[in-house]
Formats: C-alpha cells, structure tokens, sequence
C-alpha cells in the first residue's frame, strides 16, 4: 500500500533528509548532548547504522543550519546557534586499497578543503596538511574548528591478518591521525566513528584524550531506532505494512521485532531496531533481509575461517568484557569483530560477575550470516536449498504434515556431499549429534525460520527448538539410539515446558540419525 511517505534508503545527508521530506527519526537531543559531554569522542556502530547520517547532522549542526532543524528537539536545547569550519572526512573511499592508495585518497579529501582555507607547500604528508588546515581554519575564521572522520578504520579492515601491510598501512593512518591532539587548542570538537573500537588498531595511542561513547547507556540509541521511535513516529508505516500483509497492527509489529530488533550496545537493556532494513522494509513494502544484500563483508568471512568459527556457539555465549574488547591484531578467536561488525550483540549482563550475554540480534542477522557461511562450513548450495527442499519442506510444515516435512528433511540430508574441511573440533563427526545439529541448524536457518540449539532449561539443554507462526518444535537428536529414546528425553529433562504457555502448538520430535548415510533413520513425534 502506498503511504506517500519517502524513506531515507541510501541517503546519508542530514540535509536533503529534511529539505527533501524523507521520514526522520529525530535524534537530534542526543546529537546536541554528545556535543556537549565531550571534546574528543569515538563511537563504534556496524555498518548501515545510521554512523554517516550521524556525521552529516553535526556537520549541519556546527555550520550553522539553524534552519534545517527547525521542529527537532535540539532547538529547545541550542541557545546560540554558532556557525563552526567544518573539516569533513568520509574514509569509505579507501577501502581496499594499498598504503600509497590511501595517502592518495586522503589528499583528495584534503585538495577540496584547501580550496576553501589555502595550502603550504612545505606540508608534505596527510599529516602536515591536516594540521595546516586546523591553523589556517582557526586563523580565517577566529573560531576553533570541527573536525568529524567517518568510516576511520576502512584502510586498515582487510589487512588485519597481513603483518607487513598492516604495520604500513597502521602508519600511514597514525601519521594523520596523531596531529589531533596536537591541535587541541584549536579544535571545538572532534567526532570519530567507524566499525572497530579505537583501542584495537594502535593507531591513537597519542589520542589518550578520547572519550568512547560506544557502551554509554546515554548515547545507546543515538544510531539505530527504538521501540518507542518505532510506534510513535513510524507508527502509520507499521499500519500500512499490516494492512500490505493482510495482518494486524500488532501481528506486524511482532515480525518487525523478530526481523530487525534486538541489538544492544550498552549494560542498560536498551534494544535498537536496524535503521537501514526497517526503513527498506517500509520502502519496499516487504518484510525481508535487507542488511546482507550486498553480501557478508570478506574481511569478516576471512576471520570466521581463519579461526575455524564454530557458528552454531553464537547464539548464547556468556562472556567477560574483555573477551569482545581486546586488540584486532592479537585477536585468538574472531568474537570482538563478530560484536563490533553487528553479527553478535548484547542480550544480558550481570552486575555482580560482570559478565555479558552475547547471541544472535534477530533473524535477519542469523538468515544472513548463515547463507554467508554455508559454502564455507559444509558446502551446502544456498540456490538449490531455498528453491527445491525449502519449498517442500516449508509447505509440509505449514499443512501440518510433520511426517512428509521429515521425509523431505531424510531425502535432502542423504544427498549432502560430505565435506573434508568441515570441522567442529569434534574426534568424529559424523558419529557426533553435534554435526546433526548443526546441519539441520544451518538448513533451519536459511528458510528463514527462527531456529536456536542448545537452549539451557531446568533438565539441561535442549538441542534444538523451531518457531513457526502456529507451533513450537522441540527436537532431540540421538545417534546410535532411537527415535523413542529422544523423544522420553524431551520429556524426562521437561525440554517443552518452558513453551507451553506461549499459546502455540507443541510439537516434540525425536530423531535418530544414521551415521553412516548420514541422514535421518527414524523420527517419532509427540504433540
């Protein structure tokens, strides 16, 4: 249904979102309060969060554009108004490049500003020339200057793992970045942003000045929407997209929740919705996954293998601080970009061990990082999944007929090639319930169903449990026993208590897999 409301996809500037009419959710209350908290600020975001609309706001805010936010909250906070030279920087133009790329790169960003305030040719270095521009700003204008560098760490991504390059690019990076500090005196505010926290790259060790926002209960929401954003100002988006589906007003605002929410950056339990994919999905009209469009990002598919990531342990690990906030370079496992990139969030956090709970944020992100991985991990065919066995699968389930979906799951499962490399750190894999589950894990999650192994309950841990919109399955795999054996466990350990008062249907399956065929031998079901 058409609303004739215009949706910022793909657009990055404050600027033409308010001139232009685009939906905006107002953050600009906290814009103004980060502005006043601190003079050197770092703030970590995965990507299409919203980091470069982030920039572009303060980049209107300190040059003055009183009138672009009118009706916004951060005019009943703003007194002055103060017009600020701005020194803009958007890295993402030195991704995959060699140092000497993104020297290059740096001094196109530079050439355009030294239109506006002159050049030295005694300043050599991207370096030099920044510090130059902070002085001949400070000098032309008589105010301190905004200094905002969005995407800071693009350079140094993917040569993480490449010693050599990274040590070269490391300094290319530092060599700019060091004259920050220096410039102190003359700087009103410096804001840095980018996926990967500071800390990890080495490269602001003489920026010991900088305050990291990036875990502030405070600024928790100032990239992403929340729910409360989503059913004010987005409320007659949700309404449409109900009336699109054929559901309700509050049916729809489920399956948002379930797709796009979930994220958390700070202890306080503050969940944020993905900006990019929610506002995509009221574009297009069509709940679907938007943030892998194009495609997982090589430098994080290069960590996953390198350390042989075991990705069904994602969705519940508990965790210290320290294990998701160590340096990228001395990384031993690939959890502190698997959080930092989005692919892991918070979901809880204990104040007396101080310990945090990282899982999956939603489905969207597990579709996703599944079909990203599948190739890699067992070499299953993403194409042939979702358009042979997925639809007949799906359509089984949805009629009901749990016996035919399980004979699709037998046929489809018998004709994986086994794959040498895949590896769990299992002695033997094919004689391990854990291969099981994680294959029937992978194929679960590529239809697009929600799907979670090794759910803790009061009998110990279940292996796997599936949502659907009119029942919960409870599955209990066992090899080299039967199928009744699995199924008396579910009930001995109470696996299915913990859902009987969701209203849904419970459904308890039992499998014995063979470890030979390495397929489904025999399935018994309980409802």
């Amino acid at each position: 249904m058409e609303t004739g409301r215009k949706y910022p996809v793909g657009i990055q500037t404050f600027s033409e979102m308010i001139r232009c009419g685009y939906v905006y959710v107002d953050k600009t209350d906290l814009v103004w309060q980060m502005t006043h908290y601190a003079k050197y600020i770092f703030l970590s975001r995965p990507r299409r969060f919203g980091k470069s609309l982030l920039t572009s706001t303060l980049h209107s805010y300190f040059s003055g554009e009183k009138e672009l936010f009118e009706g916004l909250k951060i005019m009943t906070l703003e007194q002055e108004w103060m017009q600020f030279p701005v020194l803009h920087f958007d890295l993402s133009g030195a991704k995959h490049m060699p140092a000497q790329g993104v020297r290059d790169e740096l001094s196109r960003l530079l050439d355009k500003m030294e239109e506006d305030f002159g050049t030295n040719p005694k300043e050599k270095t991207p370096g030099m020339r920044l510090a130059g521009l902070i002085e001949r700003a400070y000098e032309q204008t008589g105010r301190q200057v905004v200094v905002i560098i969005d995407e800071y760490d693009a350079p140094l991504l993917d040569v993480l793992h490449e010693d050599e390059r990274l040590i070269e690019m490391r300094e290319v990076m530092q060599e700019f970045y060091q004259r920050l500090k220096m410039m102190e005196p003359k700087i009103k505010f410096c804001f840095i942003t980018g996926i990967t926290k500071f800390s990890q790259l080495s490269i602001f060790s003489t920026i010991n000045n900088l305050t990291n926002i990036t875990m502030d209960a405070r600024f928790a929401a100032i990239c992403g929407i929340t729910e409360q954003e989503l059913l004010t100002t987005l409320q007659e988006d949700i309404q449409s997209l109900a009336e699109e589906y054929g559901v309700t007003y509050e049916a729809m605002r489920q399956k948002l929740k379930l797709q796009y929410d979930g994220y958390r950056f700070s202890e306080a339990p503050v969940e944020i919705y993905n900006p990019y994919s929610l506002m995509k999905a009221f574009q297009q009209s069509k709940v679907s996954n938007y943030w892998f469009e194009s495609g997982t990002p090589t430098f994080l598919i290069h960590q996953l293998k390198h350390f042989h990531t075991d990705i069904m342990s994602l969705d519940h690990l508990e965790v210290p601080s320290t294990a998701f906030d160590q340096p990228t370079e001395a990384m031993t496992n690939a959890l502190p970009l698997l959080y930092q990139s989005g692919y892991l969030t918070i979901k809880g956090y204990d104040r007396e061990t101080e310990a945090y709970t990282l899982a999956l944020p939603n489905q969207e992100v597990r579709v996703g990082y599944v079909r990203g991985l599948l190739p890699t991990y067992i070499g299953l065919d993403d194409a042939n999944v979702q358009m042979g066995f997925a639809m007949k699968f799906w359509r089984a389930l949805k009629n009901g007929d749990i016996h035919q979906a399980m004979r699709e799951m037998q046929s489809y499962l018998a004709g994986i090639p086994y794959v040498e490399g895949f590896k769990l750190k299992l002695k033997d894999v094919t004689n391990s319930e854990g291969f099981y589950e994680y294959t029937m894990y992978l194929i679960f999650s590529m239809l697009n169903v929600y799907t979670k192994t090794q759910i803790k309950c009061a009998g110990g841990r279940v292996d796997m449990v599936v949502w659907m919109p009119d029942a919960i399955y409870v599955f209990e795999l066992k090899v080299g026993e039967s199928a009744q054996a699995a199924l008396r466990q579910i009930d001995e350990k109470g696996y299915a208590i913990p859902y009987q008062t969701d209203g849904r249907r419970i459904v308890k399956i039992g499998i014995s897999m063979n470890a030979e065929t390495r397929t489904v031998k025999e399935w018994m079901i309980c409802e």
